[in-house]
């Protein structure tokens, strides 16, 4: 069973806003069995919207088409749908209660003539109760196929698909079981996990694939399997995670679909009552920013230092001048300092600093831009690595901060 997902919309194609609709349906939709075929973004344009639903019909099963559907005139994709279909649009009583009760409920206005119009739906349309806006989804189907339209707001879509499309279409179609299983590791290149796995890659069943997904600092090796037996699918990925394991021991941190490496550092650290505070200088906040993204993070981290010029460095986390001047802002001396300092100031069990040159000048540092010293401090003693993560601001960003998770894991795996 596959799916084609549409967006519409103007501002997707110009970079005014990131598609994250496509994600989210990508995601529920292969919950249930449901593979995506293509994804397509087009312009609201009445012949665009035609020529790509008239594709879309000869490759999936399942059409799901997000925007176009507000009340102003540059929104045409209910016009276009009646058009295709061969349809007109008459009004529905139960969507014009609903926006009556919205405006009266959340705007406290009239309603206006032209948001009456939300109210206009195609006659071949089973209309989808949209409880956070106006615009009804609508379920439409010809030929055995499924078209699903729905409003392009994001909050609106995805109660949408939670709460009216998976039912539905659980119900229309029997799927196969889709499992995916994702394996964190760090550390080690995309490349050499490959020579290192690559018999028992080979000896996979043909209906697992393996993905490879690498990005700074980290790669994911992804299992992908899909059969109508749900059971055969779930023992052959548990029996297969098991031969994977031994071979990469050594940079597994964790399955994605658990949790991220900053969530599984915070649950080592709960589980043994200690405690984080940070440094940070070139990576400007990101380690911290990334920690406190997870609920429960106050339970073991207690603050940190963003000591981004070379006098917060002194009068927040009193590094010597002399250490600063003798051995570089951007020196192990430094480093070890920091992380030493800021883990005293907050008082905490274990301590991460960053300082280096991110570029694109090299700043109060004679260092090579992608030039970065990370330090692990302990109460028993600070460790700390030089690297060179390139010449590209964002990626020696990125690149020090998955460096610094993977650092501080692996000591407080050690402990």
């Amino acid at each position: 069973m596959q799916a084609e997902i549409i967006t519409i919309g103007d501002e997707i194609l110009i970079g005014q806003i990131v598609d994250t609709n496509s994600a989210f349906l990508g995601k529920e939709l292969n919950k249930i069995g449901v593979s995506i075929y293509q994804i397509t973004s087009i312009q609201d344009d009445k012949a665009h919207i035609l020529k790509a639903l008239k594709e879309a019909e000869e490759n999936a099963d399942i059409i799901i088409v997000t925007g176009g559907l507000g009340p102003t005139k540059d929104d045409i994709t209910k016009h276009t749908l009646c058009e295709f279909f061969n349809d007109t649009l008459v009004e529905n009583k139960e969507v014009l209660k609903n926006v009556e009760e919205l405006f009266e409920k959340y705007i406290g206005t009239p309603i206006s003539d032209i948001n009456r119009q939300q109210a206009l739906v195609p006659t071949k349309a089973d209309v989808l109760r949209n409880k956070f806006g106006t615009a009804p989804g609508m379920w439409i189907e010809q030929n055995g196929k499924v078209f699903v339209s729905l409003p392009g707001v994001p909050y609106e879509m995805k109660a949408l698909i939670t709460d009216e499309v998976i039912p539905r279409l659980r119900k229309k179609f029997k799927f196969p079981f889709i499992k995916h299983k994702t394996l964190l590791t760090y550390g080690l290149g995309e490349s050499a996990i490959a020579d290192r796995i690559e018999a028992w890659e080979d000896a996979l069943p043909k209906y697992i694939k393996l993905a490879y997904l690498p990005s700074l600092g980290r790669v994911r090796l992804r299992l992908s399997a899909i059969d109508m037996d749900r059971k055969k699918v779930e023992t052959e990925i548990e029996k297969q995670v098991n031969l994977l394991l031994p071979q990469i021991e050594d940079v597994f941190v964790g399955y994605e679909e658990d949790h991220s490496i900053e969530a599984i550092i915070g649950m080592q650290l709960t589980e043994k009552g200690k405690t984080l505070s940070i440094a940070e200088s070139c990576t400007g906040g990101r380690i911290a920013q990334a920690f406190t993204a997870n609920a429960g993070a106050s339970k073991y981290f207690k603050g940190s230092v963003v000591s981004y010029a070379t006098a917060s460095k002194t009068d927040i986390l009193k590094i010597p001048e002399k250490t600063i001047t003798e051995n570089s802002v951007v020196s192990k001396e430094v480093a070890e300092a920091m992380a030493n300092n800021v883990r005293e100031l907050f008082d905490t069990d274990y301590a991460i600093s960053t300082t280096g040159n991110a570029g694109p000048s090299k700043g109060d540092s004679d260092a090579e831009v992608g030039t970065v010293w990370i330090a692990v401090a302990t109460e028993a003693e600070v460790f700390s690595e030089v690297f060179n993560f390139s010449n590209q601001r964002e990626k020696v960003i990125m690149k020090a901060t998955t460096k610094a998770f993977e650092m501080l894991q692996k000591i407080i795996s050690k402990n």
